[in-house]
């Protein structure tokens, strides 16, 4: 099922409160709080995260560019987070255009979860 502008809100509301602890507890910097961007092992890396029923996460075109490496963060069933790291350029093979039609139509680049799982490297899961 796709986002509503409320359910996208709350999706970036929940993702730049929980990135920021992930990062805390993996020892990755954040870059600030414009952004869900850090630094983990001298590269720069995005925390993206995932609510339990979500199938894929989505980075900016512009935000891409930047990056080595791409992190998915999936919430567990035990509410903990699986971690799987794919490199930005796999990120960019692998993605399809999001259907937004709003701010962000033509913009943001998805990848599903399954992609992460099966392709990324597993980086363990953490409790918040």
């Amino acid at each position: 099922m796709g986002q509503d502008r409320d359910t996208g809100a709350a999706a970036n509301d929940f993702g730049r409160a929980t990135a920021p602890q992930i990062a805390k507890q993996i020892g990755a910097t954040m870059l600030g709080s414009a952004s869900n961007e850090a630094t983990l092992d001298g590269k720069r890396v995005v925390i993206k995260c995932a609510r339990r029923r979500t199938t894929s996460v989505g980075v900016t075109y512009l935000m891409l560019s930047k990056l080595d490496r791409v992190i998915g963060a999936f919430e567990q069933d035990d509410g903990s987070f699986a971690l799987h790291a794919l490199p930005a350029s796999r990120f960019k093979a692998e993605m399809r255009e999001s259907k937004s039609q709003g701010a962000s139509a033509g913009k943001v680049g998805l990848v599903s979860r399954k992609v992460f799982e099966s392709a990324g490297e597993s980086l363990g899961a953490v409790s918040l």
